[in-house]
Parts: structure tokens; sequence; C-alpha cells
């Protein structure tokens, strides 16, 4: 069988990666192509990530019509955790295990790849889930539905954007691994070009939210390329998680601010 993955695989392997949905066709497809449809499928990240958005946007304005904001975001939350099986939840308790303390090297990928949650991972996920919950509560009105979007997309587009730049460590595993070294600039633009339909809205809605959340990114990311080749030399699929859930944090406070 063909090496390289048929054109419709990258996009259902993003849907296959990123969410709980069953996915038909895919075990058709050989090892090699599976594993050549994975490093194409981070493309589509963004715009599988605009999918999860409307899904939890959708929930949090049809709850909101019978319950307050607050009971809303969370059945909206937790309706998301379903569809993404806490996927970057998980890596930002991950992350923040493993940088919370001094680990370095091979010590920290021991802790990223430790199934159990420590006090720096606990008090990492609480914070980043409730500053995201009251980020959302803080929505106008007039804005939530697409900041939320938004923030789905570009959170996203950051964790393509992270692997563009920092390559996996010499022991990696997981996706970071998988994808090799670093992506091409096609495939990251393709990953820009399928970012607008998830942030078109809100630009259009908050052109100043959008501008500064990109700007703080170029910022952020290239500091956290610089903290993770110095840490453990290269990323893993957890820092890339982590960048996808920042990238949403930021997007969701920008949006909110006054």
């Amino acid at each position: 069988m063909s090496l390289r993955a048929p054109l419709w695989a990258p996009p259902l392997l993003a849907v296959q990666f990123l969410t709980r949905l069953p996915v038909p066709w895919l075990d058709r497809l050989s090892a090699d192509a599976a594993r050549d449809g994975l490093s194409r499928a981070m493309a589509w990240f963004p715009l599988v990530g605009a999918g999860i958005g409307v899904v939890t946007a959708t929930v949090f304005a049809v709850a909101g019509l019978l319950w307050p904001p607050l009971v809303a975001v969370l059945l909206a939350l937790a309706v998301e955790a379903l569809l993404t099986g806490a996927f970057h939840e998980d890596a930002v308790a991950d992350f923040c295990d493993a940088f919370g303390g001094t680990a370095r090297g091979a010590d920290a990928l021991r802790i990223m790849r430790d199934s159990r949650i420590g006090s720096y991972g606990t008090l990492g996920l609480v914070l980043a889930v409730g500053v995201r919950l009251a980020a959302i509560v803080a929505l106008p009105p007039a804005w939530a539905f697409a900041g939320i979007v938004a923030a789905a997309s570009m959170g996203r587009l950051w964790a393509v954007l992270l692997a563009a730049l920092v390559p996996p460590p010499a022991d990696g595993e997981g996706l970071a691994a998988r994808i090799g070294s670093g992506l091409p600039r096609a495939r990251v633009a393709l990953a820009v070009g399928l970012t607008l339909p998830g942030v078109l809205p809100l630009l259009w809605l908050r052109p100043a939210a959008l501008l500064a959340s990109a700007m703080i990114g170029a910022v952020f990311l290239l500091w956290l390329a610089r903290f993770l080749r110095a840490r453990i030399g290269g990323s893993t699929g957890d820092c890339l998680g982590f960048a996808a859930y920042m990238g949403q944090l930021t997007v969701l406070l920008a949006t909110a601010a006054a």
C-alpha cells in the first residue's frame, strides 16, 4: 500500500485525534499511511477546534436560556470534556507537574508520562479551568459565541505553531515524536488558513481582542519554545496541549477585557 495517506485521511485523523467521535474508513490505512496522515492532520487542528468550539458555545447559549451563566458554562465545559476526553486538560496537568518544580531532561519527561497527578498539576489544572470558566462567564453576550469558537480554533493553531518551532526531544514519544522534526511551511500556512473560519466572526465583532491575543501569542510561543529547548531539549504532545489551552485562555481573556 502507498506510504502517503489519501487526501481524505488528514482531516478525519484530526477529528479522531482531538475528539472521541467515531471516524469511519481510517482502518483502511496502512501503518505508514496513517503516520503520514497524522503528520499532515495537524494542519486541520484549528478547523476541528472550531467545530469543538461550536459545540461548546451552542451548549452554553442553550443552557443560558434556562440557567444562570455559571451553570451554563459548567454544562458546556462538561459536554466539551465528554467530546474531547479532556484531552488538553490532561496535558495542562502533566505540563504543570513536569515543570512546576526543577525537573529537567529525562526526569521532566518521566513526570509528564506519569498518569498520576501531583500538587503542581492539580493546582495548574484547577487554575486553568477556573480562569477559562470565569472568562466565558465574563464574555459580553453579543460576543460570547464568537469568542468561544475563536478561542477553540486559535488555541489549536498555537499547538501547530509550537510543533513547527520546536522539534521533539531525542527520546520523545507520542504526537510530537510522530510528526517529526518540525512542520513544513506549507503545512503551517494551511493551518493558519484553516483557522480563519473560526476567528472571522470575532475579528468582525472585536478585532482589537483578536489582534491583542495574536501579539501575546507570538511572544508567549517564542518564550515557551526557548524554555522547552532549555528544560527538555524539545516539545512533547503535552507541551502542545498546554500551548493549545493557553491559546484559548488568551483569546477569551482578551475578548472579555473591558
